[in-house]
């Protein structure tokens, strides 16, 4: 079944959506931020229809998420790797992740634990305030339309 498209949606969530929102495509991501790039390697960790891979692989290149690049001369094998783009998602895949732990979880705890690489300490990264540092939750912020910008429905009509 064909998803209904959020392109005519004015709105940032909406737009990332029609990119990534695809069933599959965020364990692709998870996968790619662990290290995996090759096709065979996804469809193995992940179980999913080798069609349906094809499909999702091809999105993100074609959006600029991953790049594909050849390893192998004979037979042609290719490789996807995680661009600039790509790699600006990190945030929101382990934001998931983090609710994940914290709500979606079974009772031994969560499957991965993070390590930060330059100190060594395990832990989940926070979301900051770029100005003063703090931590930012929900109740921290609010939405305001910017100056110059129509303020239409976020549902087309």
């Amino acid at each position: 079944m064909r998803r209904t498209s959020f392109s005519d949606m004015d709105c940032s969530v909406a737009q990332t959506l029609e990119v990534i929102g695809e069933w599959w495509t965020l364990l692709i991501l998870r996968d790619s931020f662990q290290g995996v790039r090759r096709f065979d390697d996804f469809q193995r960790r992940l179980g999913v229809a080798r069609n349906v891979l094809t499909q999702r692989l091809d999105r993100l290149v074609e959006q600029g998420i991953l790049e594909r690049r050849q390893y192998q001369d004979r037979p042609p094998r290719y490789e996807y790797r995680l661009t600039e783009k790509g790699l600006d998602l990190y945030p929101v895949v382990i934001a998931l992740m983090d609710w994940g732990d914290r709500w979606a979880t079974d009772p031994d705890g969560p499957p991965v634990t993070l390590t930060h690489k330059p100190c060594g300490h395990d832990g989940t990264p926070i979301f900051t305030c770029l100005h003063c540092s703090e931590k930012v939750t929900a109740r921290d912020m609010r939405f305001r339309y910017n100056a110059g910008r129509p303020r239409t429905p976020l549902v087309p009509a």
